[in-house]
């Protein structure tokens, strides 16, 4: 398979997170710890399916225990699991997902990797996940991460014999093994080897498990106890594990603190197994290295006379140590001069990138330097130019001076001086650098291209790894510290105050000239009559030009297009289409908006995602919506919704006429909830709303008078109330994740198959993701069920939709997912949806 390798590659093998952060923290329990860090040369590589996968008990334990360079290999961004917080899905949700990964290894101290596989949603076997993820393509990810992060040590989450459950994470487990041995392979993914050598770790183990009902662990296995406490950090090793797993918000993973003793257990996969250390046949000490002993003689000396009331004291001692260091790889390289490619492969090549930058910035924290870069603004559009503001301080008195700044362009000169501008204590420097022109659009780099369901698509495969774009603003510092030349990079970030979170730093937005939201995702049509499609445009620049919609064949569209001019940065401004089907037959299109500005032609949206504990995320996704004509009848008009978890139902319904209000408590309990003619809860509302086990009898009892309940699926842990209907039954951990499951109609005469919309094996064509989860046994009598599906080899189900008359009323309990088909605009669901929401009239 061809292969994309670019010639210039990011400095991913030092530190794949030195682009996403500004100034790091200098607080003395930081630099105790990188002095530890220091003086250990080892690795270990943690490889799971998705975010939360993760041990961070684990991790923790050994990025600040170990002081191993630790790194979590996930190789999905979580995009198919459900979100807890909002309506985000799909690769929106993997977004913020991404950040609630990197902020949970912010706080364990490991280091955050990613593959190029997509979270497709529940697999139930290993092979339909590789089937999805292109196996080569992502193996090929895998190992391409291990050849630059080079572990001593790789750990899987899962075991390759499915008790961890989830196809996905088989599938991580089965890919392991391989990349285990492909690395060493020089035959393996042969077009890495210009950038990266082979590299074999000692070991693979299975970090073994206790989840409920499933225990795989065993009193013979290798065992480690991490529930040690670390002084310094004033926290034991669970403390830092739930505050690192409570980041993944969207998952409702919130955890409390554990304390005191607690192993993690191991079986041995591949390579030699540990007897007493996880390390054991692995030198993790300087002698490692060639001309290492007395690097670290001069590294116990410095740690020795640190001085936590003066840490800037350690300054001399660190920048000599750092000139030795250098030095040192220099007399390595002079002893093998003809074996140049050996050497940049070498361990100590590696290792002295490794420990060159944690040396640079241990120097920095012990002196007090802070630096950062700034833009004026938050959003820029692509080719203008951008202004920078630098700034300096450094507390104390020391021999350090700045000698230029480079923004990516033209250097800026700070002094005439040919040694250096000198920092003088605690003054803060501001200077205000040559303009750059933006050359690209901050789009996340997996999202730059269409992509597959399995998969993204990546513009070279040497992207693969990062968690974030690599190739943003950024700001070089060339400063000189007791007379050593040093070089920082610091990403150029807005920053701004907000008035109840106080001083915020956010990425810049970088964006077309012009971009264009459509008013709705999908449009749906049911007859030949003309619908209004609104767009809403926003300037980024100062812009002229013209908004139209691309020709879409059975689709007529007016006006051709609309002019504008003189458009300022920041303005916006809506314009509207009338788009009309041509005929009645069923038709679903794609319809794209195309904004000329200044000449150039762009089709982008904007779409920002803001939440508290995660970075401000904006993206430009599409400018297109979905045309869908279909054969769609509805009764009644007035909808109660009761908000769960979060999804995008309501919208999904009033873009076919219906009036749905969100229902409060108060509402509930206290008005006449007859005015509905449905009443529906969100997804997982049983889940997240306590108060509807107070709500519960008045919604039955808004049944009992003639009224039509309509509930979506719960997960059937952490059920606010068992009595969620007016009969018995049970949820279970049960679902259909193949979305073109053969779907059998039980019972053609149901009145929820036939009224409006008579529905047939033709509306459960076209569903994306899946069919059904958490789906319901243990039927009472009472209720019927119309439908049955089943994975293949799988028994059949019929706990997906159960109805039953309670009272003059209709009660309906559905795990059908709803919540991903309408806001997809899969036609057959919403004419199964709307039959639920429509009771006829007796």
């Amino acid at each position: 398979m061809k292969r994309i390798l670019p010639v210039t590659i990011a400095l991913f093998l030092v530190c794949q997170t030195a682009f996403s952060q500004t100034s790091p923290p200098s607080d003395i329990a930081t630099i105790r710890q990188n002095l530890k860090k220091l003086n250990v040369l080892g690795s270990v590589l943690y490889i799971a399916a998705h975010p939360d996968d993760e041990n961070t008990r684990l991790l923790g334990y050994l990025a600040q225990e170990k002081h191993y360079r630790t790194g979590y290999l996930s190789l999905t961004r979580g995009d198919g699991g459900q979100n807890l917080i909002g309506t985000e899905q799909g690769e929106l949700l993997g977004l913020i997902r991404t950040q609630e990964l990197l902020a949970a290894r912010r706080t364990d101290g490991a280091e955050q990797f990613f593959s190029r596989a997509n979270d497709f949603g529940f697999s139930k076997n290993p092979e339909e996940t590789l089937k999805f993820w292109d196996k080569d393509k992502v193996l090929g990810d895998m190992v391409w991460v291990i050849r630059k992060f080079r572990p001593d040590v790789m750990i899987c989450r899962f075991p390759t014999t499915g008790e961890g459950g989830h196809g996905n994470h088989t599938a991580s487990a089965i890919l392991a093994q391989e990349a285990f041995s492909a690395a060493a392979d020089p035959k393996r993914y042969p077009e890495q080897l210009k950038y990266v050598g082979v590299w074999q770790a000692k070991r693979l183990l299975w970090n073994t498990f206790n989840f409920g009902s499933t225990n795989t662990t065993s009193p013979d296995q290798f065992k480690i106890n991490v529930g040690g406490y670390n002084p310094i950090l004033g926290k034991s090793y669970g403390e830092i594990a739930a505050e690192s797993r409570s980041n993944h918000k969207t998952q409702g993973f919130g955890s409390a603190k554990q304390r005191g003793d607690a192993f993690e257990f191991f079986k041995t996969i591949l390579g030699d197994a540990p007897k007493t250390d996880l390390m054991d046949g692995v030198d993790v000490s300087w002698t490692r290295v060639p001309f290492g002993t007395p690097i670290a003689a001069q590294l116990a000396t410095i740690t020795k006379a640190f001085n936590d009331d003066e840490p800037q004291a350690s300054v001399p001692a660190l920048v000599k140590l750092l000139g030795d260091v250098d030095q040192t790889v220099a007399t390595n390289k002079a002893f093998q001069t003809v074996r140049l490619t050996e050497v940049a492969n070498s361990s100590y090549d590696y290792w002295h990138k490794q420990k060159t930058k944690e040396l640079k910035d241990l120097i920095a924290q012990c002196a007090g330097l802070w630096f950062e870069a700034y833009a004026t603004e938050p959003s820029f559009a692509v080719g203008d130019k951008l202004t920078i503001t630098a700034q300096l301080l450094t507390p104390n008195k020391l021999p350090i001076s700045l000698l230029e700044i480079n923004p990516g362009g033209e250097i800026t000169n700070v002094t005439s001086n040919p040694h250096g501008y000198i920092l003088e204590p605690n003054q803060l420097v501001s200077k205000q650098l040559s303009p750059i022109v933006l050359k690209r659009v901050s789009q996340p780099y997996w999202l730059e291209a269409p992509h597959g369901i399995g998969s993204y698509t990546l513009a070279n495969d040497t992207l693969a790894g990062h968690p974030e774009n690599t190739d943003g603003p950024t700001v070089k510092f060339a400063l000189t510290i007791n007379d050593k030349k040093l070089i920082y990079f610091r990403k150029v970030m807005f920053k701004y105050v907000d008035p109840a979170r106080g001083e915020i730093y956010q990425p810049l937005e970088i964006a077309p000239p012009v971009t264009a939201n459509i008013a709705e995702k999908v449009y749906i049509y049911s007859n030949t009559q003309p619908q209004t499609v609104q767009v809403k445009l926003k300037s980024f620049t100062n812009a002229s030009g013209s908004i139209s919609i691309k020709p879409v064949a059975g689709w007529k569209i007016s006006p051709e297009k609309i002019d504008f001019t003189g458009k300022n940065k920041g303005d916006e401004w809506t314009v509207t289409f009338n788009v009309t089907p041509t005929n009645n037959k069923p038709n679903t299109s794609n319809l794209e908006v195309i904004a000329t500005a200044n000449g150039k032609t762009f089709s982008q949206g904007l779409l920002n995602i803001k939440y508290n504990h995660v970075p401000a995320i904006t993206i430009f996704p599409p400018a297109q919506a979905k045309l869908v004509n279909i054969d769609l009848k509805t009764a009644g008009k007035k909808i109660g919704y009761i908000a769960g978890a979060g999804d995008l139902v309501p919208d999904a319904l009033r873009e076919v006429g219906y009036d749905v209000h969100q229902l409060t408590e108060n509402e509930i309990i206290n008005s006449d909830l007859s005015v509905y003619d449905a009443i529906v809860t969100g997804v997982r509302a049983y889940n997240v709303n306590e108060r509807l086990a107070y709500e519960q009898p008045k919604l039955l009892e808004y049944v009992k008078n003639g009224g039509n309940l309509v509930i979506q699926y719960n997960n059937n842990n952490g059920l606010v109330t068992r009595n969620l209907g007016p009969y018995p039954f049970r949820v279970v951990n049960e679902r259909v994740t193949n979305e073109d499951a053969p779907v059998t109609i039980l019972d053609k005469t149901s009145e929820v198959l036939n009224y409006p919309n008579v529905i047939t094996q033709d509306d459960f064509k076209g569903w994306i993701q899946e069919r059904s989860v958490y789906m319901v046994s243990s039927i009472d009598p009472q209720y019927k069920a119309p439908l049955q599906m089943n994975d293949p080899d799988e028994s059949a189900s019929n706990g997906s939709l159960i109805v039953a008359n309670y009272g003059k009323g209709r009660y309906v309990y559905t795990s059908l997912v709803f919540f991903r088909e309408l806001p997809a605009g899969v036609p057959g669901a919403y004419r199964l949806f709307i039959n639920l929401l429509s009771k006829p009239k007796n």
